[in-house]
């Protein structure tokens, strides 16, 4: 017995995951993030020399010319009015720095957005809503929310690429430690792509002020091992028949279903997420909440507790209707 228990307390850490609770620019785990690090520290290393300079001379000029007691207070000091080196210095030296800074930069974001896509390529459409993010893999036929799960790449033989869109107003998408922001636009797919090259849990969220509860727009990209992630997207394309007899919280559901679906029911609601596996998610709301059988419960009774303007209303349930809908989907996993 206890070699049991000790051997299933060795598989959980194993397959555990790094959690990046705080987003990180500082420390890039994939190709684009990289790319677009080394930038990041080429501009801060001649932005540092172009203030490392500035100041010394402004300490210099201080110093070298304070008042001094004795001088005449009404003497002007020499001028250097047309001096054409000096006109020419501030003038051209700048230029050249800017050209620079440009060019490197437009390079970089060329070279990220042009890269051909490896053999082994992951497809994700991400769709942008108020407050929440669709996430679907056409290839896989799954659909899930607020998670984006995709495969470690190590070698450059994989990458997840994802079609970016919005369903209402423009949204941005942005993992620090994967990747820079990209819009979301309505009626215009824009593209990104990622190849995290460790395991984790990434924090992202929203970056285009879309509304009052455009804070908590929050993402979580998953990184896991190839292996690991088939058996999401096998567990994730399964369905939830509806098994006779009907249990009260199904019933329960029914007025869920006007926006929310369950594979495998006549449940078909598309205007909020869908909830085939909610209860395999790590948050609800978006990231709000951790997903409890608690927390859950509370969104169910009023969402807008926990996030006022959401779109989601008071449901105004009984307390055993409550426990009966939150029971019935906890067993959505």
């Amino acid at each position: 017995m206890f070699a049991s228990v000790c051997l299933l307390l060795l598989q959980a850490q194993s397959t555990a995951l790094a959690e990046h609770n705080i987003p990180n620019i500082f420390h890039p785990l994939s190709t684009p993030a990289r790319t677009e690090f080394g930038v990041s520290m080429l501009v801060f290393a001649i932005t540092g020399a172009i203030f490392v300079v500035v100041a010394a001379l402004l300490i210099y000029t201080m110093v070298r010319f304070r008042h001094r007691p004795g001088k005449d207070d009404e003497a002007e000091p020499p001028q250097v009015y047309g001096s054409n080196r000096i006109e020419a210095a501030w003038t051209v030296i700048p230029i050249l720095i800017v050209f620079v800074l440009a060019g490197v930069s437009a390079r970089v974001v060329w070279g990220v957005e042009d890269a051909s896509p490896p053999k082994s390529t992951l497809h994700v459409t991400v769709i942008g809503h108020q407050y929440w993010w669709e996430v679907n893999y056409p290839y896989y036929g799954v659909v899930t929310a607020n998670e984006i799960h995709v495969p470690v790449a190590r070698g450059g033989q994989h990458a997840t690429y994802l079609e970016l869109t919005s369903n209402d107003v423009i949204h941005s998408l942005w993992v620090p430690e994967l990747g820079g922001k990209t819009d979301l636009i309505p009626k215009r797919e824009n593209h990104m792509w990622l190849d995290p090259s460790e395991p984790g849990v990434y924090r992202g969220n929203c970056t285009e002020f879309c509304g009052v509860q455009h804070a908590n727009m929050l993402l979580e990209v998953v990184a896991q091992e190839p292996a690991d992630f088939e058996r999401w997207v096998a567990a994730q394309q399964k369905s939830h028949p509806v098994v006779a007899p009907v249990s009260d919280g199904q019933k329960r559901f029914m007025m869920c279903a006007g926006c929310h679906a369950i594979k495998g029911t006549h449940f078909m609601g598309r205007l909020g997420p869908d909830l085939t596996h909610i209860a395999s998610r790590r948050s609800i709301g978006s990231g709000v909440l951790p997903n409890t059988p608690e927390n859950l419960r509370a969104w169910i009774s009023n969402a807008q507790d926990s996030k006022p303007g959401c779109l989601m209303p008071a449901m105004k349930l009984t307390s055993k209707n409550l426990d009966d809908l939150t029971a019935f989907m906890e067993t959505l996993n």
